[in-house]
């Protein structure tokens, strides 16, 4: 509304310069101009979208703890653990405006990363080739199955959301840049009405441009954009990660089985059955050669 307001005040001294209409519209833009480089730095929709992602994240890890309590005493384990969850959700999304923040326009789109790093998966022996039904159903069969399920992950799921999220901030880039710089110029042509047509067609014309790329950045929610692809992305890399941890995990007791399997077909929206066709159809491809057409996720 600032914008449209210093435009329309710059048009209508242009036709009969008064001096009150043409400090108003050079000061409104002067202001709106300072306005977006505050808004295009700050990110209000990324921000927002950013406490979301946390303020879940915390509730699921509050609700993991208070389990642990409910089904036994915890152990040092336990509490390293929670310790080291809480640490790393914390330092994936920091408190806005108190200090670090995360960067809104990085250099390279990356997967949010909420969990704690281990270095456990390098000390580890060489995983036990299974051939058998083990106790906690881990097979051969199942670990195929898994082995697949990533790699349609990787390959489709994974491969989408990070073009998705580079082509959002490449986007988000070019909207924040061009906004104060069309405010700029039209504060620098209202400056000068009066003095030739030229300057209030400048004023006018940036100040109309300026106005519908704000529009389309904060209108459309490009920042929240922008943090939701790199939420998704995040998921799809965690996903990735447990799944070949338990593949890697050489005490076969410790590979949950069945009860994993479950947990993966959960968090992709499948049902067990929906989930090893996938696999079968993963495997096929392989064997013909095809790209498989479908994605591993059917909640996002």
């Amino acid at each position: 509304m600032i914008i449209l307001t210093a435009a329309t005040m710059a048009g209508v001294s242009a036709g009969a310069p008064l001096l009150a209409l043409k400090l108003s519209s050079t000061l409104l833009f002067s202001a709106a101009t300072g306005m977006l480089l505050i808004m295009n730095k700050i990110q209000p929709s990324q921000l927002t979208e950013e406490q979301r992602n946390a303020t879940r994240l915390f509730k699921q890890l509050y609700r993991q703890i208070q389990t642990t309590l409910a089904l036994r005493d915890p152990t040092e384990l336990d509490v390293k653990d929670a310790m080291e969850k809480t640490l790393a959700l914390d330092k994936a999304y920091p408190l806005p405006l108190l200090g670090r923040m995360i960067a809104k326009f990085p250099e390279k789109f990356e997967p949010a990363v909420w969990w704690p790093k281990s270095n456990e998966t390098q000390g580890r022996k060489q995983p036990k080739k299974v051939t058998t039904q083990g106790k906690n159903g881990w097979s051969e069969d199942l670990e195929e199955e898994m082995r697949e399920v990533i790699e349609v992950i990787k390959k489709k799921d994974s491969e989408d959301y990070m073009r998705l999220g580079n082509l959002a901030l490449t986007v988000n880039k070019i909207l924040a840049i061009s906004g104060p710089l069309l405010t700029g110029i039209a504060a620098a042509g209202s400056a000068f009405v009066g003095h030739g047509s030229w300057a209030a067609i400048v004023a006018v014309t940036a100040g109309a441009l300026a106005s519908t790329v704000n529009t389309f950045e904060h209108g459309g929610q490009v920042g929240m954009v922008v943090e939701m692809y790199r939420n998704c992305a995040g998921f799809f890399t965690f996903l990735e990660e447990s799944i070949e941890s338990t593949i890697q995990e050489g005490d076969l007791e410790k590979r949950e089985g069945e009860m994993f399997e479950m947990n993966v077909a959960l968090k992709l929206g499948r049902s067990l059955s929906q989930l090893r066709d996938l696999a079968r159809k993963s495997s096929s491809s392989h064997a013909d050669g095809t790209n498989i057409d479908e994605f591993a996720s059917k909640l996002f």
